[in-house]
């Protein structure tokens, strides 16, 4: 690309530039070099083992939409280089890049887009004071001048303004009409911003692992261990503003001496300027870095013979090495551990929770409320069109006020640099929103897929399917929010922490660890390195502590976290009871009929009869009476009084020897594996006729009254975070069968949502000229072998394990209604919630900036 007329870079400047991008890419292609033998060699000994534990998620999730998909279209006032407001068709993609095209004809005839912008360290802002207040913080010079380069509010086409600041790079200016269409404009600009800055950084590919860890330890030889808060984007980008930060001071001292432009022109050139600089950088390093990449996937194919007949030479090497280090290192990591950082795990993961569940939890509710749209649709018979609508609606929700809610986090976390040094706060606010989106998505698509036969109209019963349908999603995603939020809680504290390790130790620990280098057998080398060891032990220190704290919240039940117990018990309730609201010519439970019964409770496998509910409710009650607050206890014995009135009435009737049995409730298992087991014991004898004549005559007597009914509701009113509503065995049972039916068949990796900006992605950079359309991706676009790294073999969830075993049995047997009515939701009234548990319902959430 040609240099800009009114840049201050000439030739001499340009081949400066080049010759420091040289200079910086000999010092890095060592750190890469080795990183990428390691990552190479990490990824066969993955394949070989076979054994790494991976996140249970019971959500499904839906295959990644093709790059080319559009997200968003609109037509849009834009104010292009001619420094005039004209009307574009803007269009987001699903690789997250937005395009501009003349006219909405052009777009439709295929032509390309006249301008095409990947919004990477994007800062959106809504009005001209904050957007130059942000301009004069990034100009070194002089900033108490009125810059007239940003297009003035008076001659605005519109009232509600956008204004995208751009690292290194021209911003770009919005204008309409109308709020709304704006506030949409924010959401999915916003969106492209978090997916361009993060999902990179998210692959799984040996390229993105290698580049990821030599840039660190790059960055660590040269004294700066704190989280950078410009890795961010692809592996291009990420080199260019490390580039950029070393030739910054440079060109300050050399050009803005020669600015002699009027004081209102001097920003303007300097931007331009600035903006040259950083394309010239990115086309450099394209070339160079593709080099540099090739040159590496030819060494370690030479290499595979190597690692596939001594590999367990290789890890015996390793772990003789990591011996020795532990040896050094151990003592004193673990004493600053304890005495500088452990201290305060507790105190930062309380402000790390509060706003990331807050934000999750809004989104719970956005989506419970979506669904129960779906369900007013199928209950009043509206047309199948309707129910797709909304399911529809519910793949892109509105998550704005779940995503400040979790952006107040950097307002609690403000004392992280005095006291860590971490200021990367906005990288990890971004992270914990894509997080909290991909578990939306889940949730809506795992939706859509249990109301399948609804949506194609072949349901007999459409509401009762859709109600079926909502608690188990809204189940799973309990479940799944905890998990997420428990690794991002756990990632959290590890990256908060090691810097200040690495920082503290690295005086006493590098000079001695260098000489350990010579101990690697030569030939073993290249894929054990005294760096990744040394880091693997310290992060296994901390993340010992960090997991500490981690399980005390969960066992404490703060915020909602739940336990792998917690699991167990949903799945125990909804297979040990069945939903009043069951109906046997729903076409899910259909399925299972005709099959070999199933006993309604473990204790009737052991040979004891079932509770009575009656028996249930007043043991239930009366404990959670002696927990309750003091208005509560006189309802409670109240019912408890008429409950043991009407036992008496029973037992003059002859039933003495029923209201006898064990009054026990399902005690949920402590461990998955308890579970299935229980799920698959051994069938009960069917009963004979007079049992079951007799058992049908005393069924109506077991029913609530209306008195129990109240109780229960507001009693589980307060145990509403603990956990959905659970259905039964038969109901999980069929919607998990359609489910599977519905799917295509193919498992989509965990980071599928990720763009295209890395390894294996396709073009990007492309907002700064036409001339280098394909800066900054093109690189990963010609690498055939990181898409086939990233699949990730379809693996089998706890909840699908648990619905083969119970999928040849039959849960209509009597005696299992006959506890249907309450067991549910009396199982759940047991567990008062947590105090935190309260705070998240009833407490305002915090202000967000």
């Amino acid at each position: 690309m040609g240099i800009s007329a009114s840049s201050l870079l000439d030739e001499a400047k340009s081949n400066y530039i080049r010759d420091q991008v040289e200079a910086e890419l000999r010092e890095f292609g060592p750190y890469y070099r080795k990183q990428f033998s390691v990552a190479w060699f990490n990824k066969v000994e993955d394949d070989l083992e076979q054994n790494k534990q991976k996140i249970t998620q019971l959500l499904k999730q839906r295959a990644a939409p093709e790059d080319s998909k559009v997200l968003y279209e609109e037509g849009i006032l834009y104010f292009d280089d001619s420094r005039k407001w004209k009307e574009r068709y803007v269009v987001v993609r699903a690789n997250y890049s937005l395009e501009c095209h003349d006219s909405l004809e052009s777009f439709l005839k295929g032509a390309p887009p006249c301008h095409k912008l990947l919004p990477t360290g994007g800062t959106v802002l809504t009005t001209e004071e904050m957007y130059m207040a942000m301009v004069d913080k990034c100009f070194p010079g002089d900033s108490n001048v009125k810059e007239d380069f940003a297009p003035p509010l008076s001659g605005m086409p519109g009232q509600f303004p956008v204004y995208l600041r751009l690292p290194y790079r021209r911003d770009s200016y919005f204008c309409f009409r109308q709020q709304a269409k704006q506030a949409t404009f924010i959401s999915i600009l916003s969106d492209c911003i978090r997916h361009q800055n993060q999902d990179f950084l998210k692959k799984k590919t040996c390229e993105v692992q290698a580049f990821l860890k030599a840039i660190q330890l790059y960055r660590q030889d040269k004294d700066k261990y704190e989280a950078w808060d410009m890795l961010i984007g692809s592996d291009v980008r990420v080199m260019a503003n490390q580039v950029m930060e070393q030739l910054l001071p440079s060109l300050e001292k050399d050009m803005l001496p020669r600015l002699k432009a009027k004081k209102s022109e001097k920003k303007r050139v300097w931007f331009v300027t600035l903006e040259a600089a950083y394309i010239l950088v990115q086309e450099h390093l394209l070339e160079k870095l593709s080099e540099m990449k090739e040159e590496c996937r030819v060494s370690v194919r030479k290499q595979e013979v190597l690692i596939h007949s001594d590999m367990d030479q290789i890890l015996n090497s390793r772990r003789q090495l990591e011996e020795k280090i532990r040896a050094k290192v151990s003592e004193p990591a673990e004493k600053l551990c304890s005495e500088s950082i452990q201290p305060y795990l507790g105190s930062v993961l309380e402000e790390l929770m509060k706003p990331i569940s807050l934000g999750f939890l809004e989104g719970r509710q956005l989506m419970e409320t979506m669904m129960d749209q779906v369900c007013r649709n199928a209950l009043e018979c509206e047309a199948d069109e309707q129910i797709k609508k909304a399911l529809n609606s519910m793949s892109r929700p509105n998550l704005v006020n779940c995503y400040l809610k979790i952006a107040s986090l950097e307002d609690a976390l403000h004392q992280l640099k005095e006291r860590f040094g971490f200021s990367n706060v906005k990288g990890m606010i971004q992270s914990a929103q894509i997080d909290l989106q991909q578990l939306m998505q889940n949730a809506a698509y795992t939706f859509e897929l249990l109301l399948n036969d609804v949506v194609k109209g072949h349901s007999n019963d459409a509401g009762t399917t859709v109600e079926k349908a909502k608690h188990r999603v809204l189940k799973q995603f309990d479940y799944d929010s905890s998990t997420v939020r428990q690794r991002i809680f756990q990632d959290a504290l590890v990256s908060i922490t090691l810097p200040v390790i690495k920082r503290n130790l690295a005086p006493t620990c590098k000079e001695e660890l260098q000489g350990l280098e010579q101990t690697i057998y030569s030939d073993y080398a290249d894929f054990v390195h005294v760096e990744n060891v040394y880091e693997k032990i310290l992060l296994q220190i901390l993340d010992a502590e960090a997991s500490k704290v981690v399980k005390e919240a969960v066992d404490l039940k703060k915020h909602n976290l739940l336990t792998e117990s917690d699991l167990a018990r949903q799945f125990s309730r909804s297979s040990l009871s069945s939903s009043p609201s069951s109906t046997p010519n729903s076409p899910e439970l259909t399925q299972s009929s005709g099959k070999q019964a199933t006993p309604p409770s473990p204790l009737a496998v052991n040979g004891l009869p079932p509770s009575p509910q009656k028996k249930v409710q007043q043991e239930v009650l009366l404990r959670e009476a002696a927990q309750a607050p003091s208005e509560k206890v006189e309802l409670t014995k109240e019912l408890a009084a008429g409950q043991e009135k009407e036992a008496e009435s029973l037992t003059k009737d002859g039933k003495t020897d029923e209201l006898q049995t064990s009054t026990s409730v399902e005690t949920p298992q402590t461990e998955t594996q308890n579970l299935k087991a229980e799920i698959s014991a051994p069938t009960k004898d069917p009963p004979t006729a007079a049992e079951q004549e007799n058992h049908d005559c005393q069924e109506p007597k077991l029913l609530p009254a209306a008195s129990d009914e109240t109780m229960t509701q507001r009693e589980s009113s307060n145990a509403k975070l603990e956990a959905p509503p659970s259905g039964t065995a038969a109901e999980d049972v069929a919607l998990q069968l359609q489910v599977e039916k519905s799917e295509s068949g193919a498992i989509s990796d965990p980071n599928s949502l990720d763009v295209s900006v890395g390894s294996e992605s396709t073009r990007s950079d492309p907002e700064s000229t036409d001339d280098v359309s394909t800066t900054s991706d093109t690189l990963e676009a010609t690498d055939p072998h990181a898409k086939a790294e990233a699949e990730v073999a379809p693996s089998q969830t706890p909840e699908e394990e648990v619905s083969g075993d119970v999928e040849v049995k039959d849960s209509s047997e009597t005696s299992a209604d006959v506890k249907a009515t309450t067991t549910s939701d009396l199982s759940e009234v047991a567990e008062p919630p947590a105090p935190s548990q309260a705070e998240v319902l009833f407490c305002p959430p915090p202000a967000c900036n």
